[in-house]
């Protein structure tokens, strides 16, 4: 089999791999409830995701009126904890992600994760899934420490230097994903089924993809592109 275009290909989780939208919503609502407040629909809260768990709790209790930091710090306790009891209840792979993984694999592709929840949820999360295995590397929102998540290059730095180095791609479906990529320097896609902010043409990727079995074609034309 000729050498595939890239060495390693990493993933962001929540929006990318997994379709996580419904637990985080519940999640969201529970905080909600707790707090008196009514509820937010999956549609409220989707674009709301992508910047980690504290940041999409800030969002939603802006959009519901705000409060006060005791009540903000008492609200993301119970946001986490109830989280994390209910991590992998709807949360499921996106159609053919699991499989694009694979035919990645088989073609001596390393593969890695690099999200912004925190590293503990995001490797329970695949555990739970059985799905940990199919990684080489795992980076969480705060495995670099404060003020390096996404956008921040750091993250896909780590995850290039964890994976052996060599020639890397991302997939994202986010402007933190993107951004990231492009400060680190290397090509990336966004999905256009994720947890979108904009449009997806508005994040300016290398190319997009909007089903899983196109992305293997995706990072072909790319990397001839080099």
């Amino acid at each position: 089999m000729t050498k595939f275009s890239f060495d390693i290909v990493g993933f962001d989780l929540d929006g990318t791999f997994l379709d996580t939208i419904g637990d985080l919503t519940a999640a969201v609502n529970h905080a909600l409830a707790e707090a008196g407040r009514t509820p937010l629909t999956i549609a409220e809260v989707t674009p709301m995701v992508g910047g980690g768990a504290k940041h999409m709790l800030e969002l939603t209790l802006a959009a519901t009126g705000g409060c006060t930091e005791e009540e903000f710090r008492r609200l993301y306790k119970l946001l986490l904890a109830y989280y994390e009891a209910h991590i992998a209840v709807e949360t499921r792979p996106f159609p053919g992600a699991v499989e694009a993984i694979d035919a990645l694999r088989a073609r001596g592709v390393k593969t890695a994760i690099v999200t912004n929840k925190f590293e503990n949820l995001a490797e329970r999360l695949l555990d739970e899934l059985n799905l940990r295995d199919r990684f080489d590397a795992l980076i969480g929102g705060d495995t670099m420490g404060k003020g390096f998540a996404k956008p921040h290059r750091a993250p896909i730095d780590e995850m290039i230097r964890r994976c052996g180095g060599g020639r890397a791609a991302f997939v994202g479906d986010s402007i933190y994903d993107i951004q990231a990529a492009k400060n680190a320097g290397i090509p990336n896609i966004a999905v256009s089924f994720g947890f979108l902010l904009q449009p997806v043409e508005a994040l300016d990727a290398d190319a997009v993809i909007d089903r899983y079995d196109e992305l293997i074609p995706a990072l072909e034309r790319l990397g001839s592109l080099a």
